[in-house]
């Protein structure tokens, strides 16, 4: 068993968590989430990886069992216990198939909401491809109305990129009233949570009868999608979407109705 820091010190953990968090530039969300981790570590008063079999006996997601891993092996590296971190394995990490939603979806997603404000978080989340941080941190600053384009600044992993501006958001857009700062703010004057923001979009996928489970990212996933059976090439996919990997863009050739379609079936040889 690896020597740990006790609970008792956890104010100095916590210090230097944060520290070489902000020092790796990693986000604020980042940096929480790997002292809640580490906190609920060190409190169970296991080794890593008997902390992490229990993960896994409980049924923890492997996604979720993932993350926690990676929290404890930054805890370890910041402690000056890098020997250990060798030998906890990282659970593989699960390929699933990213749910798409058909155009007619999205489209009576939009007809179904009748917010102005929540309409266009959806038409972003598909015609543009934002991510979930990516609308609620927009500023009308980013839009360039003249130019048909938003700039997403510091984005995930704090690049920048640019994405198209569709006529129709344009058109949404001016009827909010064109003004300064946050696109979206709450009636009480202050800037939409995530959670806020997921229910908004699962409430209007319910409303248009979809029986998936929609997220924001559903849409993201569906704009890459829709765009690749369109026949845009998979490397501006790549660039609109802010992946710095293409292998993570190719994902969206296993869900295009393009690429199966065009696969003849044995049966009709």
């Amino acid at each position: 068993m690896e020597k740990r820091q006790k609970t008792g010190d956890l104010d100095n953990v916590s210090e230097k968590v944060k520290e070489e968090c902000m020092l790796r530039g990693y986000s604020m969300k980042t940096q929480k989430a790997y002292l809640f981790h580490i906190r609920r570590f060190l409190d169970s008063g296991l080794d890593a990886r008997k902390y992490l079999l229990e993960m896994i006996d409980s049924g923890m997601m492997d996604a979720s069992v993932r993350s926690v891993g990676f929290a404890i092996k930054f805890y370890l590296r910041v402690m000056g216990l890098k020997d250990t971190v060798a030998d906890i394995p990282n659970v593989k990490k699960e390929k699933k198939i990213p749910v798409v939603l058909s155009k007619t979806d999205i489209e009576n997603m939009i007809r179904s909401t009748f917010n102005l404000k929540h309409r266009l978080m959806i038409m972003l989340g598909y015609g543009a491809g934002l991510r979930l941080s990516e609308i609620i941190d927009l500023r009308w600053e980013d839009i360039a109305l003249s130019r048909n384009l938003i700039h997403l600044k510091r984005s995930k992993g704090k690049k920048d990129r640019v994405v198209m501006l569709s006529p129709k958001i344009k058109k949404v857009l001016k009827s909010l009233g064109i003004g300064s700062g946050l696109v979206f703010v709450s009636s009480r004057n202050k800037k939409y949570s995530s959670r806020s923001i997921e229910t908004i979009i699962k409430n209007a996928a319910e409303k248009a009868g979809i029986q998936k489970n929609v997220t924001p990212h559903t849409l993201r996933h569906s704009f890459a999608t829709h765009l690749l059976e369109n026949g845009t090439d998979i490397r501006y996919i790549r660039d609109l979407l802010g992946h710095s990997d293409i292998s993570t863009t190719l994902i969206y050739t296993k869900v295009s109705n393009r690429n199966i379609r065009n696969i003849k079936s044995p049966l009709d040889d």
